[in-house]
C-alpha cells in the first residue's frame, strides 16, 4: 500500500500550482519511468529505448531490466539515471567544456559527475566531492566503471574546498534537499519528509552555495539543482543568491527548452531556473537553475598544502606502466604508497596540489603495483577508457561466462594467454583475468562481485 502524501506537502503544492496540482498528485501515484544514459566513449549494443530529449545520450526504457545481471553495466556502457537530472547536460550544451575544471560539490552516487566527465574530456578535470565517506566510496566506484580516469573525489566539508578560491570554471551543486521529487519512485521519500526538513535543507544550501561562489572563477558557471518541489528550496534559494551575489553575476546565453519537453521555466533575477514536474516531463521531480559568474581578473587562491602525497616513478617503472595505456605521452603517472595512478598532463599539477590539500578517496585511474620489474594491474585500469587494447590478451565472454566473471567464480581458460588477460562481454572490458596453467585466477574485485541469484 502506498504511503499517503504529507499534508503539509499537499497545501504547499496546492499554493504553489493551484487546481493543477491534484495532476502533480496524480502523476506521484503512478508508475515511475525507468531511464539510462549511454557512455558515448563505450559505444555497444544495450538496452533500446526512446531518447530522452534533452539529453542526447538518454534513453527511456519500457520496462526496468535486472541492470544487475547486465554485463555491460559493470563494463561502463551506461549508467542507470533518472531522466530529469540528466538535464545538467543541456544546461552547458553551449559551453565548449573540453579541458574545463568542474567542481560537483554533492556528488555521490555519481550521476551528473560521470555527465561532466564525458564533457570535459580526458584533458579536463572533475572534482567529485561527498562529506560522506560510504557515498564517497560508491561514488568512486561508478567514476572508475565510467572509465574517463579524469575525476578526483573528495570526502571533506566544503569549507575546505573553499580555499580554492576561483579555480572552476563550472561549479554544481545538486544540493541536499527535502527529495519531494522522489515521492513517486521511493516510498521512504514520503515516510521520512517532514515541515522542518525544508528549513534545515535550505539553511545547508546556503552554507555550499556561499563556498561554491568562492571557488567558481570569473566568467564561470554555476548550476544549482534540487530533487524537490519546495519553493522555499528551489525559487526561494535562488532568490537568495540573488541578494547575495547579485552583483557578481550575469545571464548566461538562453537555455532552449522546447514545448513538447514539457519543463515549466522562469527568470530570476540573472538566473534562468527550470521545474520539472511528473505530470507535464517525462521524469520525475527536479529543479535546475543557471547562472554566470562576470568576468574580471581571476586570482586562483593557492590554500597551503598540509602534506606530500605523491612520489615520482624511475624511468624503468614509467616505461613499463606507460605501455598499458594508448598514449603514454600524453599521461603523468604518481605513486602513492605502493599504487601508481595514472593522470592527463595537463590536469597533474592540479591533482598534486588538491591532493596535498583536501581528503581524497579516489583519483584519475588506479594503474597497479609494481612487483619484479612488472605491473600487476588494477580493475580500474581495465575499464579505462585509455587502455592499450594490445598490451594483454584480450577473450570475449558470451553473457553466461560473463556473469560468472562478476560473480567472481571460476571460468574457463580457453582462448587465454598465460599470464594476465583482460575479458570482455560484446567488446568491451570487463576486468583482468591471470591465467596459470590449466587454472584461471579471477582477479575481479570482492567487494563489486554480484551476489544477486
Amino acid at each position: 500500500m502506498t504511503t499517503s502524501l504529507p499534508e503539509e506537502f499537499i497545501s504547499t503544492m496546492r499554493e504553489t500550482l493551484g487546481d493543477e496540482a491534484e495532476e502533480l498528485f496524480a502523476a506521484l501515484d503512478s508508475e515511475a519511468v525507468t531511464s539510462i544514459r549511454l557512455n558515448p566513449a563505450k559505444p555497444a549494443e544495450v538496452w533500446s529505448g526512446e531518447s530522452v530529449g534533452w539529453c542526447a545520450m538518454g534513453r527511456y526504457l519500457a520496462e526496468r531490466p535486472s541492470f544487475t545481471l547486465d554485463p555491460l553495466q559493470h563494463a561502463g556502457a551506461y549508467y542507470v539515471q533518472e531522466a530529469s537530472s540528466q538535464f545538467v547536460a543541456h544546461l552547458l550544451s553551449d559551453i565548449n567544456m573540453e579541458g574545463k575544471r568542474v567542481l560537483d560539490m554533492c556528488a555521490a552516487p555519481g550521476g551528473k559527475t560521470t555527465i561532466y566527465s564525458t564533457l570535459v574530456g580526458r584533458s579536463g578535470l572533475v572534482v567529485a566531492n561527498d562529506i560522506n565517506r560510504s557515498r564517497a566510496l560508491a561514488l568512486s566506484d561508478n567514476v572508475q566503471r565510467w572509465g574517463m580516469g579524469n575525476v578526483l573525489v573528495t570526502c571533506t566539508e566544503p569549507r575546505h574546498i573553499g580555499a580554492f578560491e576561483e579555480w572552476f570554471d563550472v561549479v554544481a551543486v545538486d544540493a541536499p534537499c527535502s527529495g519531494e521529487g522522489m515521492f513517486r519512485k521511493m516510498e521512504e521519500a514520503r515516510s521520512e519528509w517532514s515541515p522542518s526538513s525544508v528549513g534545515v535543507c535550505a539553511s545547508r544550501q546556503r552554507e555550499i552555495l556561499t563556498e561554491a561562489m568562492r571557488v567558481l572563477r570569473p566568467g564561470g558557471t554555476l548550476i544549482y539543482s534540487t530533487c524537490t518541489f519546495n519553493p522555499t528550496e528551489d525559487e526561494g534559494i535562488v532568490e537568495w543568491l540573488m541578494e547575495e551575489y547579485g552583483d557578481e553575476l550575469v545571464a548566461s546565453d538562453r537555455v532552449a527548452t522546447p514545448d513538447e519537453w514539457g519543463v515549466v521555466r522562469s527568470d530570476i533575477g540573472a538566473f534562468q531556473a527550470f521545474h520539472f514536474y511528473p505530470h507535464k516531463a517525462r521524469g520525475e521531480g527536479f529543479f535546475a537553475a543557471v547562472v554566470r559568474k562576470k568576468d574580471g581578473a581571476q586570482r586562483r587562491a593557492m590554500p597551503k598544502s598540509r602534506r606530500k602525497v605523491f612520489t615520482p616513478l624511475t624511468a624503468a617503472e614509467r616505461s613499463e606502466v606507460g605501455r598499458w595505456v594508448d598514449d603514454a605521452s600524453r599521461m603523468a603517472f604518481r605513486r602513492i604508497g605502493d599504487m601508481i595512478y595514472g593522470y592527463d598532463q595537463d590536469v597533474v599539477a592540479d591533482v598534486e596540489v588538491l591532493s596535498d590539500s583536501l581528503s581524497v578517496i579516489y583519483s584519475g585511474v588506479s594503474m597497479g603495483q609494481i612487483f619484479k620489474g612488472k605491473l600487476k594491474p588494477e580493475h580500474a585500469l581495465a575499464l579505462f577508457v585509455g587502455l592499450n587494447e594490445d598490451v594483454v590478451q584480450r577473450v570475449e565472454l558470451d553473457e553466461e561466462t560473463a556473469i560468472s566473471y562478476l560473480r567472481r567464480s571460476d571460468i574457463s581458460v580457453d582462448g587465454m594467454a598465460d599470464g594476465i588477460n583482460v575479458v570482455c562481454y560484446k567488446g568491451l572490458p570487463i576486468g583482468f583475468v591471470k591465467r596459470i596453467g590449466a587454472r584461471c585466477n579471477n582477479m575481479y574485485p570482492k567487494d563489486l562481485r554480484i551476489l544477486k541469484q
